[in-house]
């Protein structure tokens, strides 16, 4: 009788899916650790174990007590890939050693690597809290040169992550971060300037294999919120092997040896410069999805091959080199056939009242994937990190215009209908800034003039009257440059007005200047929360003057 041969994964969540099948494919039994015994796929283990993932102890004895039935460890989307090493080490199975998978969590000691080994990456230094007082001393708060970036040296998904425009945002983004850092410290680093793009590899027998390369869609300053990725990227070839010779030669800076690394990189005016590098496969939907559409190939199998001991044959076998030289590592790609775009939608804030359009977003073409993260009852904010996104669509063609235009449209058909009199969508609709940040959240439609084009319309519309239809306000010359505008869902301003109608056909009268912000605002989450609002308040003040009577 076969002995069972166990992988080691750590993590349950959505991103640690295709790691889960994978293993199954290759013949092994999952036995998978996460903190949330009711975490997503914690089902879909063939064991699982409510263990901490900073519990590295706890985690090393399970693995242990396996015996020579492990033969691997493994994570992907979790910033966990120095347990993942110190287990490996521990247990004699292969894995980037403990040292370097420490140097590509630790951001203070990744730039450190960088600085030392003269990769390119943006001047730096530590922040503390026992450090905040000295910097908001008047000389030395006056010194610095802004634009900043400020980050958390030990977490990911953009949390406690922004940039730092003048002394008055300081405080408060310094504070933010080390509020979401584990060991309480921070980076702060020169902003980069420059398209970003994402890069996966795995490094076997001293090669170096591109296993994607997607442009990151980066928005709403001062965050870095992903509002998706397309793969390939568009950039032009030169520059494309610019940034995978200068993330070899990050990597081989941070030590990583044996198994996967993703980095975030920017082509600037000084040319590649790296934000970052982990030892892991990337989140996102990236590594387990989009690439595996665009190239055919399973990239989390061949990574879990090597995490394993064995050979990914797959990988080397539709591998190609590229013409990069004096770099560290013999450099090759698998690469894309098809595009694949990925997109996100997201939410003004409040309580999600109603979904209208996420049932039929998987039966339009090209779309592959409709990958809810909020419900009906959920509460939901504008995002300032890429973890409070509602949603995301991935759509696969031959061409890369279908590709985006498929997952662009889908979002565009989603609607989160929100619950009336809630006090922070009011706060939200009415322009309540953040204190350090007075112009985030945007709005829906940056209307050049809006205050103007208001006025005009208001001096020909008053009220919008009791079940009248609004995408009438389209014939008013004010209105013509801007119908084709799109909000943050790449819904346009036309299209907001006639979805209005069809689920809003009956509304009651509404003010034409409460109406009018609301949309600029809120977009056709703002018009449909204003309608109603107003007909619930109306609702109730007819019961209470019944009551009266």
């Amino acid at each position: 009788m076969t002995k069972d041969k166990y992988i080691l994964i750590l993590g349950a969540g959505l991103m640690q899916k295709p790691a889960i099948e994978s293993a199954r494919e290759l013949g092994y039994k999952s036995i998978v650790v996460d903190a949330n015994p009711s975490a997503l796929c914690a089902t879909f283990a063939d064991r699982f174990e409510p263990i901490d993932l900073k519990d590295v102890k706890r985690i090393l004895s399970l693995a242990q007590s396996l015996g020579d039935s492990l033969v691997g460890v493994f994570t992907a989307g979790t910033d966990f890939s120095a347990s993942v090493s110190y287990v490996a080490e521990k247990c004699g199975l292969p894995s980037h050693s403990l040292e370097a998978a420490k140097n590509a969590s630790d951001k203070l000691l990744m730039r450190k690597c960088f600085e030392e080994c003269n990769v390119p990456s943006p001047s730096f230094i530590k922040v503390d809290r026992s450090q905040i007082t000295s910097f908001l001393l008047p000389k030395t708060l006056n010194s610095i040169v802004f634009p900043k970036v400020v980050k958390p040296v030990d977490n990911m998904g953009a949390r406690g992550c922004r940039m730092i425009r003048n002394s008055k945002e300081f405080l408060p983004a310094i504070e933010d971060a080390i509020r979401n850092s584990k060991t309480g410290r921070a980076i702060l680093e020169d902003y980069m300037e420059g398209d970003e793009f994402s890069i996966d590899a795995i490094i076997y027998n001293n090669t170096f294999t591109v296993t994607g390369f997607a442009d990151r869609h980066i928005y709403f300053p001062p965050y870095f919120i992903e509002m998706g990725h397309t793969m390939p990227t568009v950039v032009e070839e030169g520059k494309r092997l610019e940034l995978i010779k200068t993330f070899a030669q990050g990597a081989k800076a941070l030590g990583l040896s044996c198994g996967v690394a993703k980095a975030d990189i920017k082509y600037t005016k000084k040319g590649p410069m790296i934000g970052e590098i982990a030892g892991r496969l990337s989140g996102g939907y990236m590594s387990g999805w989009t690439y595996p559409y665009a190239s055919g190939i399973n990239i989390t199998q061949q990574a879990m091959l090597v995490s394993c001991g064995r050979e990914p044959e797959e990988l080397l076998q539709k591998r190609i080199p590229l013409p990069i030289k004096d770099a560290p590592f013999a450099i090759y790609e698998v690469p894309c056939l098809r595009t694949a775009a990925e997109r996100a939608w997201i939410s003004i804030p409040g309580v999600i009242k109603e979904i209208y359009g996420g049932d039929q977003m998987q039966y339009y073409p090209f779309v592959k994937d409709v990958l809810f993260r909020e419900r009906k009852n959920s509460s939901v904010v504008f995002p300032c990190n890429n973890v409070e996104k509602c949603g995301n669509c991935i759509s696969v063609a031959s061409s890369h215009d279908i590709a985006v235009n498929s997952a662009e449209f889908a979002v565009s058909q989603v609607v989160l209908r929100l619950e009336e009199n809630n006090k922070e969508t009011d706060n939200f609709l009415n322009g309540n800034f953040e204190k350090s940040c007075n112009e985030f959240p945007p709005p829906a439609y940056d209307i050049e003039g809006a205050e103007e084009v208001k006025q005009k319309l208001l001096s020909k519309v008053h009220t919008i009257k009791k079940a009248q239809k609004v995408s009438y306000l389209l014939k008013y010359e004010e209105l013509k440059d801007f119908a084709a505008l799109k909000d943050w869902n790449n819904r346009t301003l036309e299209q907001s007005l006639n979805m209005f109608d069809k689920l809003c056909h009956n509304h009651i009268s509404i003010p034409f200047e409460t109406f009018w912000n609301a949309l600029v605002r809120g977009g056709l989450q703002g018009i449909l929360y204003v309608a109603d609002s107003l007909e619930n308040a109306e609702i109730k003040r007819k019961r209470f003057s019944f009551g009266r009577k």
